[in-house]
């Protein structure tokens, strides 16, 4: 057996975890990155590849460093297929949007961290965490390269493994407050083709959404460039399974821009469409980016708030490890930044996913149809919008039939907002969290009993 010493250790190459390891790497610390893919594979992950304000990104990987991968930079609307009214909602995207070429910026963000100091170790599956006995404090992970084990011991492990990560089966929780109130039901299962066409799409300046037959799955169509489309499919893992590659190849087939197109990656994925968890920390031990659900829920966006994370976490890793104590307490600064930058806007975005959940794909798309295109925007990338009694009555009108819809979707919004503002007082300290908990679940009740949904949690 192999033991490797380090002050760090992120497991996963992608987004949070090439943030993370650039961050601490360059505040002087000795980072692995440890990777289950080969060297040549890393960084090749089923993505959206919708980045969107790039140039607010954290500065310990430089834009100017992932620029490269930026493919299409001219997309300022999302572009929502309604089949049941033969209609498109246009719904313009707030601030800087680009579509990427995924693996490249993967392959950016590996060289970048390595040149800010990180060791990566490929070819690396890990396969247990290291805690001591006396206070569970995770100090390291266990692994397989090639057959070998091999140890990665550090003063903090990071996990940054992606949705449903391994990690936090092996490791015992029951000691502190890390979220363990995680389900399957709670995530996302998706599939993503890269299509060459033979003739430049007329819809290259917007990303593209459209519903399935069932409210449960939905397609979307992002074009890297006018005859580059990046495909997916997904559906809650809560609902009955779709055949993912049969549905999207039927899509496919359907749409006579696509006649004739070669399919030139393909890939599958999981990923979160739920609140973030409440608490990614335990003493030695983070997670970020996926593996903390730090995911828009209404989008699937989640490269922003892997980036985010990553830096958040490695700083206040490198301040715990100067200190000498990496205690839950030490680390618990990362929770409140990750909750006051994003994570409140995420918990509130997930009121409107769980609303979903309770409609049918038809009266979903009814609702949109019936909302302005910038209230839709406001609520899908915001979580607030400001549609009031007026206008939503004006809309009504202009939408005959659809006053009940509009009105749950109203007095949900206003749930959002509760949960919103809820979340702006996130405690300062592990102990404070149950009676935050507690006030936060029964707002979560009336949302239960206003949109007529299943608990999710």
């Amino acid at each position: 057996m192999t033991i490797h010493e380090y002050d760090i250790v992120v497991v996963g190459s992608g987004t949070s975890g090439c943030y993370a390891a650039a961050t601490a790497a360059k505040a002087g610390l000795d980072v692995a990155v440890v990777e289950r893919k080969d060297e040549e594979e890393a960084g090749h992950i089923a993505c959206g590849d919708a980045l969107k304000g790039a140039d607010t990104f954290p500065t310990a990987i430089p834009k100017s460093r992932i620029e490269s991968a930026f493919t299409n930079t001219e997309v300022d609307h999302g572009r929502f297929e309604i089949p049941a009214h033969d209609s498109v909602l246009d719904i313009p995207v707030p601030g800087e949007l680009a579509v990427i070429d995924r693996w490249e910026f993967g392959r950016q963000l590996i060289s970048a961290a390595e040149d800010a100091g990180a060791t990566f170790h490929y070819d690396t599956v890990v396969t247990d965490v290291l805690q001591e006995e006396d206070d569970s404090r995770v100090y390291g992970v266990q692994g397989k390269r090639k057959g070998d084990v091999v140890e990665f011991h550090g003063d903090v492990t990071m996990d940054a493994a992606g949705a449903l990560s391994v990690l936090q089966d092996h490791a015992d929780f029951s000691e502190t407050t890390f979220d363990s109130n995680v389900s399957y039901s709670q995530f996302c299962s998706a599939y993503r083709e890269i299509v060459e066409v033979p003739e430049p799409v007329d819809w290259d300046d917007a990303l593209v959404f459209k519903p399935t037959e069932r409210a449960s799955g939905y397609l979307w169509y992002f074009p890297r460039t006018p005859t580059t489309i990046n495909v997916g499919l997904g559906f809650q893992m809560s609902e009955e399974p779709m055949k993912l590659v049969q549905d999207l190849r039927k899509d496919l087939q359907e749409r006579p821009e696509f006649e004739g197109a070669e399919v030139v990656d393909k890939l599958g994925a999981s990923l979160p469409t739920r609140r973030p968890y409440d608490s990614a920390t335990a003493p030695g031990y983070m997670a970020i980016g996926d593996a903390a659900a730090l995911v828009n829920p209404t989008t699937g966006g989640g490269i922003a708030g892997a980036a985010y994370s990553g830096q958040y976490a490695a700083e206040e890793a490198v301040d715990a490890i100067e200190r000498g104590d990496v205690s839950e307490q030490a680390l618990w600064r990362y929770n409140e930044q990750v909750m006051d930058h994003f994570g409140a806007r995420y918990a509130a975005l997930d009121v409107y996913n769980v609303l979903s959940t309770a409609i049918d794909v038809d009266e979903l798309m009814e609702l949109l149809a019936a909302l302005p295109g910038e209230q839709v925007a406001e609520a899908l990338y915001s979580g607030k919008t400001e549609m009031g009694l007026g206008l939503k009555l004006k809309t009504a009108i202009g939408a005959a039939g659809y006053l009940p819809k509009i009105w749950k979707f109203y007095k949900t919004k206003q749930l959002a907002e509760e949960i919103l503002d809820h979340y702006e007082s996130y405690p300062d300290r592990p102990s404070v969290l149950p009676q935050w908990q507690e006030q936060r679940d029964e707002i979560m009740e009336r949302v239960y009993q206003r949109t007529g949904a299943d608990p999710k949690y």
